[in-house]
């Protein structure tokens, strides 16, 4: 079965294409771009001035008829001071905004994490501490309203990145670092692993989606339902089949025997946008293409393939559609 770049694939590339460094949507961006910035044209600056004196020189002491050889200036004290002083200024100053940077990127704090988001090859799951609402690859934010977040690794060394709204951190196996990052206007911003760790890790992908406080409140109360399990049609065989195959010994639904947490919680996978970590947009043939031949959707991936039959792949995906 060949595959052709989907629409979120497509998207995830022009999104790189503008450089959201560049595009801070948060304070704790925004520290990082001017820093960016500023060093951006301290360095081009220099590049200039350099080039500029290499120039002059190459032109004003070019092998002439009858030239005399020019004067060097080794052992001029005075102009070796000064060029060695201009740049621990410049080196200097820009310590000091690189600190700055720091602390307003990543602010101490002694709070409770308002999230916790593990990093697994190649996936993120996110928990909302306090509540059962559990998700994966998408995290959903009110804007305007800092977050405090908790870093885990399940297995090597991940880095969370969503340059739009706050700083790269690490995160390493055994220890939870903690982060801030923040959205101050609704919207999707994209994200990704930015430390390698496997063969799947470009296809590592996080989007934040920032709403409305209103918004988020109605998400979150549709999170906190749990999905009725269907007694009929395909839907309904499709339930039975989740929990008698392999599919339940790695994943939880809420509201079934299912509550394995190797694989992403599936409780409302349909009201996702895209599913494998963005790798596909998430519509029905997406996911059957998924469940179908996940080792070639995501060379590497952890998910079996089950080789299932069309009657068993349709009902799976007729019950997985139910849990929105």
């Amino acid at each position: 079965m060949a595959l052709t770049m989907t629409t979120e694939a497509s998207k995830a590339i022009q999104h790189a294409a503008t450089f959201p460094v560049f595009t801070p949507h948060s304070d704790y961006a925004r520290s990082i771009a001017g820093l960016s910035a500023g060093v951006l044209w301290t360095t081009l600056g220099i590049l200039l001035l350099v080039m500029g004196l290499v120039s002059y020189a190459v032109h004003k002491f070019r092998e002439k008829p009858g030239a005399s050889t020019p004067k060097p200036v080794y052992g001029n004290v005075k102009l070796e001071i000064a060029y060695t002083l201009s740049f621990i200024v410049i080196l200097g100053v820009i310590s000091v905004f690189s600190i700055r940077a720091m602390e307003s990127s990543d602010p101490p704090t002694h709070q409770e994490n308002s999230l916790l988001i593990v990093a697994h090859q190649w996936w993120w799951e996110v928990r909302y501490p306090g509540t059962d609402i559990v998700t994966a690859n998408e995290i959903h934010i009110p804007v305007n309203q800092p977050q405090q977040v908790g870093l885990r690794s399940a297995d090597v060394i991940h880095d969370f990145w969503v340059p739009e709204l706050g700083r790269k951190m690490d995160i390493i196996p055994g220890i939870e670092n903690r982060s801030w990052f923040a959205a101050d206007v609704p919207g999707t911003y994209l994200g990704a692993c930015a430390e390698y760790c496997g063969q799947e890790h470009a296809w590592m992908r996080i989007r934040v989606i920032a709403q409305t406080p209103e918004d988020f409140a109605r998400w979150e109360q549709e999170q906190l339902v749990v999905p009725a399990t269907p007694t009929d049609g395909d839907a309904a065989r499709g339930a039975q089949d989740f929990q008698q195959l392999s599919c339940a010994s790695c994943h939880t639904i809420r509201g079934t025997a299912a509550n394995e947490r190797i694989g992403p919680d599936l409780t409302h996978v349909a009201s996702r946008q895209t599913i494998a970590a963005g790798r596909l947009e998430n519509t029905p043939g997406n996911l059957a293409k998924w469940l179908l031949e996940p080792d070639l959707v995501k060379p590497g991936c952890k998910m079996p393939n089950l080789h299932l039959p069309r009657e068993q792949l349709n009902s799976l995906v007729a019950y997985l559609e139910t849990l929105k």
